[in-house]
């Protein structure tokens, strides 16, 4: 195990202020133990092999961040629902599903001692038009991508039937994570998926007991998390990740993410992860659709900041950090653990340079695009080249092309939509 790690504090719930207090340990609600204060955000792997499973590479993968030294991974999506991915290289687990490649994934993880979360989420509307399937959504309003909204399939409003079903597949998948191996689960409430739109005024234009109010937008989520905290041990982990803002005007906003955090701290949830923004506005990527200029590091430190004084479990943010000394400023602010993803896609050790007192800052990769859709693909499409060249046994490329990274990623996506189509007839 990593020799980072320390002594959990008298006090868990107290904020790091010092620089050594990055790397002390933070204690959640049920007494579960993070080893240190970063977090491996989840980032999109696109690594499902046949029959959507979890790819060995996913374990090769995970293995690295864990050597890298951070205390906490959640892994990217897996999805709920065969019929229901958000793009064709999407995990899918749900009652029944073999769990050997799960289990080989969650050992891996865990092998230098971090706590290892699995991502849980369903797409809704954000889901691709090429994989056959329609986009499950709280109401029929489409994905706006402009001249690139035809990727998207058309969305159709769920039935009272339909949203019971899923909630409880969101509660068998936990089950099934904790069954393989996994220390927790993240309920994924942001970035446009399924949750987010039931939370947002744009996409929630339901008049029914799911609609209209913040209260009634927000019953999706706790009664999905009510199902997974009651179908898991106590000492299983249960987070969940919020927008702190769609970045969309008319959207789920800051007072929005406030009254859905305090209506959480009865819930039994350990950890809230703030970030924000979606398929339409990816502010996740820096990018906005309201106007709002967000920070150059730490996109939501200052909703954290504000949501900190209301929440009564921990929380986390994310969005573009990628120095040792941001990440500590952020640990001043009320806030408990860093999330840090593309910086650590680029460089899975920087946590552990950071340990040793190495002076380094994770890098960006460079994305000169003036589309702004086509600027938040080729992100992804770089990120999820290292992401997959860690899962061959190989380094990050400092400079990969953003070009041939589309490319390469168009043609695989093909590819594994093709795969996906044949394997999903078997399911419906």
């Amino acid at each position: 195990m990593n020799t980072l790690f320390k002594d959990a504090p008298a006090d868990p719930s107290a904020p790091a202020s010092t620089a050594a207090e990055l790397f002390s340990p933070l204690v959640l609600p049920n007494g579960t133990v993070i080893p240190n204060r970063i977090e491996k955000a989840a980032m999109a792997e696109s690594l499902a092999g046949p029959g959507q499973l979890p790819d060995a590479r996913l374990a090769r993968m995970d293995g690295s961040f864990a050597r890298g030294g951070v205390g906490l991974i959640i892994t990217g999506n897996v999805m709920i629902d065969p019929l229901a991915l958000g793009s064709a290289g999407d995990v899918v687990l749900q009652k029944g599903t073999d769990l050997t490649t799960f289990k080989a994934w969650a050992k891996a993880a865990r092998s230098h001692g971090a706590q290892v979360w699995m991502q849980i989420n369903h797409p809704g509307r954000q889901t691709m038009a090429a994989l056959g399937q329609p986009g499950w959504a709280p109401s029929e309003v489409a994905v706006d991508l402009g001249r690139h909204s035809n990727l998207i399939a058309k969305p159709k409003a769920l039935n009272e039937m339909q949203i019971r079903q899923i909630i409880q597949r969101f509660a068998d998948t936990a089950r099934q994570a904790e069954a393989a191996g996994f220390t927790g689960v993240e309920i994924h409430a942001a970035h446009g998926y399924l949750i987010s739109q039931f939370l947002s005024p744009l996409t929630n234009l339901r008049n029914d007991q799911w609609g209209g109010h913040i209260e009634n937008r927000a019953r999706f989520l706790l009664e999905a998390v009510s199902a997974v905290r009651a179908a898991v041990r106590r000492d299983f982990c249960v987070g969940v990740k919020i927008n702190s803002a769609d970045f969309q005007r008319g959207g789920f906003d800051a007072d929005d993410a406030l009254e859905v955090v305090k209506m959480l701290n009865s819930s039994g949830v350990d950890l809230v992860e703030l970030s924000g923004g979606s398929y339409e506005a990816p502010a996740m990527q820096g990018q906005t659709r309201d106007g709002r200029t967000l920070a150059r590091e730490a996109y939501f430190l200052d909703f954290a900041r504000d949501i900190s004084k209301v929440a009564e479990m921990p929380i986390m943010t994310t969005g573009g950090i990628r120095r040792r000394e941001v990440a500590e400023n952020v640990l001043t602010q009320g806030v408990s653990i860093v999330g840090i993803a593309t910086a650590l896609a680029m460089e899975p050790n920087l946590p552990l340079a950071w340990s040793e007192g190495e002076p380094k800052d994770g890098v960006f990769p460079a994305i000169k695009f003036k589309d702004k859709m086509l600027a938040s693909l080729a992100h992804m499409a770089v990120i999820q080249r290292q992401l997959q060249r860690m899962g061959d046994g190989q380094r990050p490329l400092a400079d990969a092309s953003a070009i041939f990274s589309v490319i390469r990623d168009q043609l695989r996506n093909k590819f594994l939509a093709r795969r996906y189509r044949s394997w999903s007839k078997q399911q419906a």
